[in-house]
């Protein structure tokens, strides 16, 4: 038996067990059965006995073909094809289109090879530079996936290659650490500011709704302010340390890159135009968001790098990393979005808040907090999740004696950008880093849960104590 088939069974066993047990208390049978179509597909994400969206694709349409998703088979088929809708699988395949129009016309290369000149030195260093890159375009740019997938991603992509480090063998050299911190990253600057991501402006609104208590842009950043601060300042270092590159400094790279920038001469008319399409998209995407939304912009740059030549059409049909991004988010999306249309997202958290009562206010608050971070696993869209969650959890919470609901509800909130880390799937930058190849399927679920559970920590571990001494 091959090694595929070998590694095609957990997942099928796991998905066959869960099936054949019966259904919860208040569950729906076809609820449960998608569940177990669900377990199947993570655990298969997981261990990859075939390409991850060749699993994404099986079981979207395994989901399909048993009629789990709607009565109809119109339904049926609606809901296997949505993912493809949606506007941030989109977003993503403009990244990747972008990251090839910075390789074909050498701006992406000129650039990275500045970046290097300038701090190149060490590789932390560089850490630090994409880290702050990121936070200082993260007030004004309410996707993320925009900011860190179609503005950062480009241009990092470039940085491995000139120390030598490709997907692969030599991921580890200097690209996996480069990627990763990129990731972290923008999942910090995601929960510090309520224009920094999508779901932010939504979960206010949802909090003003539920609890009658309305967060300011001001309110939101101050009380955030201490956990943002500290994992952004702490964040390069610490995966220097738990993720470590194997080239640490280079005294002699920055000055190659200087003799390298000699040689590139001065920049072309391709590289100034793919540069004025760039600040084109980025000043939509900061300032535009109320004329077309990120999407749109990133549809518009491809066709206009299509028309001015920066790309031709088959360079885009070419593009398989980016094709296989789009199969593979597209279903993911669609099977989250399943767990929330057959309803077992509401059972679930409204099973774990009946567990609650009489336990202490911020026992309850602590526990409430947890489910909504890593129930996050089975989520493949932060606005999703969102939607989906965020009032079941804050009524369950604001229906306790005693629990500081201001607080609670929060924590709740800055959860959104930080549990974005947790999965290849977490949030939209995620499917664009996993994609480059440089990091490894183990390395990013193992990252994922480690830095997840940094993330909660601090956010609770800072976040409590400081929002509790400042009255809110």
């Amino acid at each position: 038996m091959k090694p595929i088939a070998w590694k095609a069974i957990p997942p099928l066993l796991l998905g066959i067990i869960i099936a054949l047990l019966p259904a919860p208390p208040g569950l729906a049978q076809n609820a449960w059965y998608f569940l177990a179509i669900f377990a199947t597909v993570i655990f298969a994400l997981i261990l990859e006995p075939i390409p991850a969206a060749a699993v994404g694709f099986a079981g979207v349409f395994a989901v399909a073909v048993l009629g789990l998703a709607g009565p109809k088979a119109a339904d049926s088929i609606r809901w296997a094809l949505s993912g493809f809708s949606n506007t941030t699988v989109w977003l993503i395949f403009g990244a990747f289109m972008f990251a090839m129009g910075y390789e074909k016309t050498g701006l992406g290369k000129r650039i990275a090879l500045h970046l290097v000149r300038i701090l190149g030195k060490k590789t932390l260093g560089l850490g630090y530079a994409i880290t702050f890159a990121d936070l200082i375009l993260a007030p004004f740019t309410p996707s993320n996936t925009a900011r860190s997938a179609g503005t950062i991603f480009p241009i990092i992509q470039n940085l491995p290659g000139l120390y030598g480090s490709a997907p692969g063998e030599t991921a580890r050299k200097i690209g996996s650490y480069i990627m990763w911190t990129a990731l972290a990253a923008t999942c910090v600057t995601s929960s510090m500011f309520i224009t920094s991501l999508a779901p932010n402006p939504l979960a206010v609104e949802l909090v003003d709704k539920t609890v009658g208590i309305r967060f300011s842009w001001t309110e939101w950043f101050i009380g955030f302010l201490p956990v943002g601060i500290t994992l952004l300042l702490i964040l390069p270092y610490l995966i220097y340390k738990i993720y470590p590159p194997e080239v640490l400094e280079s005294p002699e790279i920055p000055s190659w890159a200087s003799q390298e920038l000699v040689k590139m001469g001065k920049p072309t008319r391709r590289e100034m135009v793919m540069a004025i399409l760039a600040i084109l998209a980025l000043t939509l995407w900061i300032f535009g968001t109320s004329i077309m939304d990120a999407a749109t912009v990133a549809g518009l740059i491809i066709t206009l790098m299509l028309l001015t030549g920066i790309v031709s059409w088959d360079d885009v049909l070419g593009n398989k990393p980016a094709w296989n991004v789009l199969v593979w988010f597209a279903t993911l999306v669609a099977m989250a979005d399943g767990l929330n249309k057959v309803g077992f997202v509401a059972w679930f958290t409204r099973t774990a808040s009946d567990h609650l009562t009489g336990m202490s206010p911020l026992l309850v608050m602590v526990i409430l907090v947890a489910i909504y971070f890593f129930v996050h696993y089975m989520f493949a869209s932060l606005t999703a999740h969102t939607t989906a969650v965020l009032v079941v959890v804050l009524a369950a919470g604001a229906a306790v004696p005693g629990i500081p609901v201001k607080t609670f509800a929060l924590l709740l909130c800055y959860s959104q950008g930080i549990m974005g880390i947790i999965t290849p799937y977490a949030t939209g930058p995620s499917p664009a880093y996993y994609g480059s190849g440089y990091i490894s399927r183990k390395d990013f679920w193992t990252l994922g849960l480690i830095f997840g559970v940094i993330f909660f920590v601090a956010l609770l571990g800072i976040g409590v104590p400081y929002l509790t001494a400042i009255g809110y």
